[in-house]
């Protein structure tokens, strides 16, 4: 009998700030007490998971992606290489070819299509990856180097590790990056489920209405978590009702929560409210992976 791939939920927002971190960590550390879990955190610009898993670094490794780097010996300077690259990254200024490495995305258009190999790739270094560990809980976390400005292709080195080293886990959850654009993409590519945490403000509305659309355009099934529920307004709930978007739990909106979290400490354990809208995304969880 052939096993199935691990499940994969990923926790996204419109938004910063609406509660994905403070859901991410508490729903694997919950579900980590039933079943090994794997917490993936691909919010690779700003990372903080750690913050609050709390568990021992195991080991680091360098993430590289490949950029070309100029030989100006071999080039007869015929500026295919910038005519080629759709991303601006290689530019003739003159007699000069200038590679822009924050620009570039590893396509090897330029370097391929080089009449005189001008044009070889080399190791760039992009980030790292760090590996804990702690009960069944494994986690992983990617970060960017400072003025590195392409998440993409780190979150798609983050995600193969995990699909290769960590397959043997069931579940997998994967903290997002937050809003709509390139690196959320990445993030929930290959995700089977997908959870937008939100809050009952309007701009929480707003950049709930994006992430939806953003999912519905790539065809993901997704329910939605208020979190601080009791605080704003009902627009949030009218407008899952309207739009038809299950919202599979509510996170109430508690002091006592805000200054546990301020400190770096899970919260799920310490009031009760919190833990039962954990056991209702877990039932949520089993049914997808029950359904594939």
């Amino acid at each position: 009998m052939i096993s199935k791939s691990p499940l994969k939920i990923a926790i996204a927002s419109g938004k910063g700030g609406t509660g994905k971190t403070l859901l991410s960590t508490n729903l694997a550390a919950y579900l980590s007490e039933f079943e090994p879990t794997l917490l993936v955190d691909l919010d690779v610009e700003e990372p903080n998971d750690a913050l609050f898993v709390n568990a021992p670094l195991l080991s680091t490794i360098n993430q590289h992606k490949m950029i070309p780097v100029w030989n100006e010996q071999e080039c007869i300077l015929c500026g295919k290489c910038a005519r080629v690259c759709k991303f601006h990254a290689v530019v003739r200024l003159g007699k000069t070819i200038s590679v822009f490495n924050q620009l570039c995305h590893s396509c090897y258009a330029c370097s391929e299509l080089c009449p005189t190999n001008a044009l070889p790739m080399q190791t760039h270094k992009m980030g790292e990856t760090r590996f804990f560990e702690k009960g069944n809980l494994s986690f992983i976390e990617s970060r960017l180097v400072v003025g590195e400005e392409q998440a993409v292709p780190l979150i798609n080195k983050t995600h193969s590790i995990a699909q290769q080293k960590y397959n043997h886990i069931k579940t997998h959850l994967l903290d997002c990056p937050p809003g709509t654009s390139c690196p959320v993409v990445a993030a929930t590519k290959d995700a089977h489920y997908v959870i937008l945490v939100t809050e009952p403000t309007p701009f929480g509305l707003n950049d709930l209405a994006l992430a939806v659309e953003t999912m519905r355009q790539l065809g993901k099934d997704f329910g939605v978590v208020i979190n601080r529920e009791g605080h704003g307004n009902s627009s949030v709930k009218e407008y899952c009702q309207r739009e038809q978007i299950p919202v599979i739990a509510s996170i109430p909106f508690q002091r006592e929560i805000a200054e546990l979290y301020s400190t770096g400490q899970l919260v799920y354990s310490t009031i009760p409210a919190v833990r039962q809208a954990l056991e209702q995304i877990a039932l949520v969880i089993k049914e997808k992976g029950a359904a594939r």
